[in-house]
């Protein structure tokens, strides 16, 4: 039936860390609820870059329809405000055909910005100061760009990852070429959207049991020819898509005759860095979310319930 105006406000969250099973919670959620899902995924925008970014496979996007994937070449970049208005895009879209948008994806601060309506600041990317910011952190680490950040932005502390280099240096970058602190252009103007927000979660040392499983799948699957192949293709190590988790470490072996075993190790070493920087993430950002775990008993059939309930009008016809 025909859906109101208010119902086409609606937005189904689902985001967690790596490797905790939004992508099967996800399609099961879209086939129930007429369901599109917009990926809130930093890495699954590159196209050739399949296997080490767990995109959903050819077979779960047709079984329903997927939005931001495949979207930039490696060495395009997209900033987080581009992908705002992007996000922004595909949600009226979906909505607009009478279908539930789901924002489904692990990357935390595209998930946050689009709800808490972030302004992001409109300063382009500055190839040379990027590049001067990198070979400092050859030189010295990551700390000393933070403390030359925190010198100019105090505030940036707040609103940056910093163990995050990506987020260092924009901030950085953004800092120096307006003359105004990063953290003092980030507005907020939050979109009237009803929202039901899932926060998959399990047990960190279960998440990482999962990440190294999946890790070893993607090995099997063709990780390594995947990256020698977009080596050949001329990608350059240092850009954003390839300096990604696992990524970088089989660069290292293929360019640096890092022992393809030790490559592997660091792979699944920065995985669970990684998934404790957005373990911090959702819980400094996303404790109003419903928190479910998987592995408890009948916690899907609850769960499904309740979107179901929150969603009406948009189950499936089949």
């Amino acid at each position: 039936m025909p859906l109101t105006g208010e119902a086409r406000l609606k937005l189904l969250v689902i985001t967690g860390a790596t490797a905790v099973g939004k992508t099967d919670l996800a399609l099961e959620l879209a086939q129930r609820l007429n369901g599109e899902i917009i990926s809130a995924d930093s890495r699954q925008i590159y196209r050739r870059m399949d296997i080490g970014t767990a995109k959903p496979t050819l077979e779960q996007r047709a079984a329903c329809p997927h939005h931001l994937i495949d979207i930039a070449e490696p060495d395009e970049l997209i900033s987080a405000g581009q992908m705002q208005r992007l996000i922004a895009d595909a949600h009226a879209e979906i909505a607009a055909r009478n279908r539930l948008p789901m924002l489904v994806g692990g990357t935390g601060q595209y998930i946050t910005a689009y709800l808490e309506g972030w302004t992001m600041p409109e300063v382009p990317p500055q190839p040379a100061l990027r590049a001067e910011m990198e070979a400092s952190i050859r030189a010295d680490g990551l700390p000393s760009l933070v403390s030359r950040l925190l010198a100019l932005d105090p505030e940036a502390q707040s609103v940056v990852d910093l163990q995050n280099s990506r987020r260092v240096m924009r901030a950085l970058e953004v800092s120096i070429v307006s003359g105004q602190p990063f953290s003092a252009q980030r507005r907020k103007n939050p979109p009237e959207l009803d929202v039901f927000a899932v926060m998959v979660n399990e047990k960190r040392e279960t998440l990482f049991e999962r990440a190294d499983r999946r890790f070893d799948r993607m090995m099997e699957q063709g990780f390594l020819d995947e990256v020698r192949l977009l080596i050949e293709a001329g990608y350059a190590r240092n850009l954003p898509s390839m300096s990604g988790i696992g990524y970088a470490e089989l660069i290292a072996h293929l360019l640096d005759d890092l022992p393809l075993e030790q490559a592997v190790e660091a792979g699944k070493r920065a995985t669970h860095g990684y998934i404790r920087r957005q373990l911090t993430w959702f819980r400094k950002y996303m404790r109003a979310f419903l928190w479910h775990n998987p592995s408890e008993t009948d916690a899907r059939a609850s769960l499904v319930a309740r979107v179901q309930a929150w969603s009406r009008g948009f189950a499936s016809d089949d």
